[in-house]
């Protein structure tokens, strides 16, 4: 089975890549947009305005396969967001912790994470990234928004089981589209036809990567699917 792909944004986008088999994700500042669908795939967080209370409203609410914790960018911040994912759990299958800074080794020993958490992993962007080396990132990981070119090189380095990408949508409103390889004017132009065909090839490069379905992350998919 390949990975899950998930994408936050309106309109369009979002009914374009659930046609090809993404799943919607939303903010939890900003749930109107996904109010159509029945089951959210990610509920994400504004992490430089993090409210906890907020986003456990929204996961009560919303009942996610996965949700992002606040990130971890400092060694004092471990034992709350971990308190944090322990009561996002709750009402999510998995809840995904990023680490952003090179001081955080007893984050990525895996011992030392319940089960239903998964490493996120900030793919480098002018939004934010983490500054550890992908090789230290073991068990199922999440990608966390960037280009997705780049995202999926990244998966030759760790086992990565979803990804959230809305890079697309932002070059769709200028004329571009992913090719397969990188960002360029479309050929035909117009936003919806950027969108499709970026959906499209962005699932061809994802076409060849497996996952193994015996992992618990597939088990609880399968579950939540068909709840």
């Amino acid at each position: 089975m390949t990975i899950l792909k998930l994408v936050s944004h309106g309109g369009p986008s979002l009914d374009i890549a659930t046609q090809h088999g993404w799943l919607p994700a939303a903010r939890y500042t900003d749930l109107r947009k996904v109010r159509s669908f029945k089951k959210l795939g990610m509920l994400d967080i504004n992490w430089k305005r993090y409210c906890h209370q907020r986003h456990l409203s929204a996961a009560q609410q919303t009942r996610p396969f996965i949700t992002v914790a606040r990130d971890i960018e400092t060694i004092d911040q471990i034992d709350v967001a971990l308190r944090e994912a322990a009561s996002l759990s709750r009402f999510s299958e998995f809840v995904v912790v990023v680490p952003k800074v090179a001081s955080l080794p007893t984050v990525l020993d895996r011992t030392q994470l319940p089960d239903y958490c998964i490493l996120g992993y900030s793919v480098p962007t002018r939004y934010g990234k983490t500054e550890l080396d992908p090789s230290v990132f073991s068990g199922p990981v999440h990608l966390l928004g960037g280009r997705p070119d780049v995202q999926r090189r990244l998966a030759d380095r760790m086992s990565v089981v979803s990804m959230d990408c809305n890079r697309f949508t932002l070059d769709a409103q200028f004329g571009d589209y992913f090719d397969g390889e990188t960002f360029r004017p479309h050929p035909k132009g117009g936003y919806e036809a950027c969108l499709s065909d970026s959906v499209r090839e962005i699932g061809r490069l994802w076409s060849d990567y497996k996952t193994d379905r015996r992992m618990r992350f597939w088990k609880r998919y399968e579950r939540w699917r068909s709840q």
